[in-house]
């Protein structure tokens, strides 16, 4: 039994011994295989983003905003924390129905909960002035070109 297991190894030991090396990988084999991501789809809801708008008035006319522009309360600007400086942005009062558009020209709002600062003027049209909070949606502005 002994021989018999002595064998065995010694036979396995030499067809191992027989088989053929691995070969190197050419460096095309090695590249690892690039990860193609989809681009990501815009929202199927149609709208950017939902939060508590408020507003920022007369008390801070003429200081600078962070696209470097001058605020003035009569126009229709708004801050955002994220869009790019000149974007324009629909802005629904979800409670009376009432929009507006208006240019990001600043950053903000940066209290929790708020997605849009919006000026003097634009808080009039919004129906917002008495609370000073309103409930909005934010859209892109449609394409005026077409």
């Amino acid at each position: 039994m002994r021989r018999l297991l002595v064998g065995l190894s010694v036979g396995l030991a030499a067809l191992a011994g027989c088989a053929p090396r691995a070969t190197r990988p050419t460096p095309e084999e090695k590249r690892e295989p690039e990860v193609v991501r989809p681009e990501k789809p815009p929202p199927a809801r149609g709208w950017l983003e939902e939060g508590l708008a408020s507003y920022y008035g007369p008390g801070l006319a003429g200081r600078p905003t962070a696209s470097g522009e001058k605020f003035n309360p009569q126009k229709f600007t708004a801050a955002h924390k994220k869009l790019p400086f000149g974007s324009c942005l629909r802005v629904v009062n979800m409670e009376n129905g009432r929009s507006v558009e208006v240019r990001v020209n600043d950053r903000g709002p940066f209290v929790k909960g708020r997605v849009v600062d919006v000026s003097t003027a634009a808080a009039k049209q919004l129906g917002m002035m008495d609370k000073g909070l309103a409930r909005v949606r934010l859209y892109r502005c449609a394409d005026k070109t077409g």
